[in-house]
């Protein structure tokens, strides 16, 4: 992602209306099915993140949300639970989950703007930069739990592994 030039007071108190503006600049597909949602697909190594941000006027709170469109069966519940918590431990913002009925991974922030508080051009592009980050490192680990049957420990040391150079 680049910098973004976009003119924050431009927008009023729903940022959704700025990260629209983002989403159009980086000429992401978007879309914005009501006034309080907004869907932006961002291209990543691995997959395209399908991002849901929502506003909520009574908590002056912009959620994001990007599912992995994966499902956990039941039997591998267990593991990616605990690779889930060891993933969590490495974020420094937002968070991994499962939903306990149907075992859909997704990442989850927010950006609270209580106190008359306005979202900047520069948090909203990093609000999307860590979710997409986060799906992308660790991505690769809960496939390696649910397809190729490690252990979390072992697909949290490979995703955990930076490789330099080139070859």
């Amino acid at each position: 992602m680049t910098g973004i030039m976009v003119a924050a007071e431009e927008f009023d108190a729903n940022p959704l209306d700025l990260l629209e503006q983002v989403a159009s600049i980086q000429d992401w597909v978007y879309e914005r099915s009501h006034e309080d949602e907004l869907m932006i697909c961002v291209a990543g190594e691995w997959r395209d993140h399908q991002i849901s941000l929502n506003w909520r006027h009574d908590l002056s709170g912009l959620h994001v949300a990007c599912a992995l469109e994966t499902r956990v069966p039941s039997e591998k519940r267990a593991v990616m639970r605990h690779l889930l918590s060891l993933i969590n431990e490495q974020l420094w913002s937002g968070h991994f989950d499962m939903w306990s009925e149907d075992g859909v991974l997704l990442y989850r922030n927010s950006l609270l703007l209580c106190g008359g508080a306005a979202a900047t051009p520069e948090q909203c592009e990093a609000l999307l930069r860590l979710a997409v980050e986060a799906c992308e490192r660790y991505f690769p680990a809960m496939q390696f739990v649910l397809w190729a049957g490690k252990t979390a420990e072992e697909a949290m040391a490979a995703a955990m592994f930076d490789t330099e150079g080139s070859a």
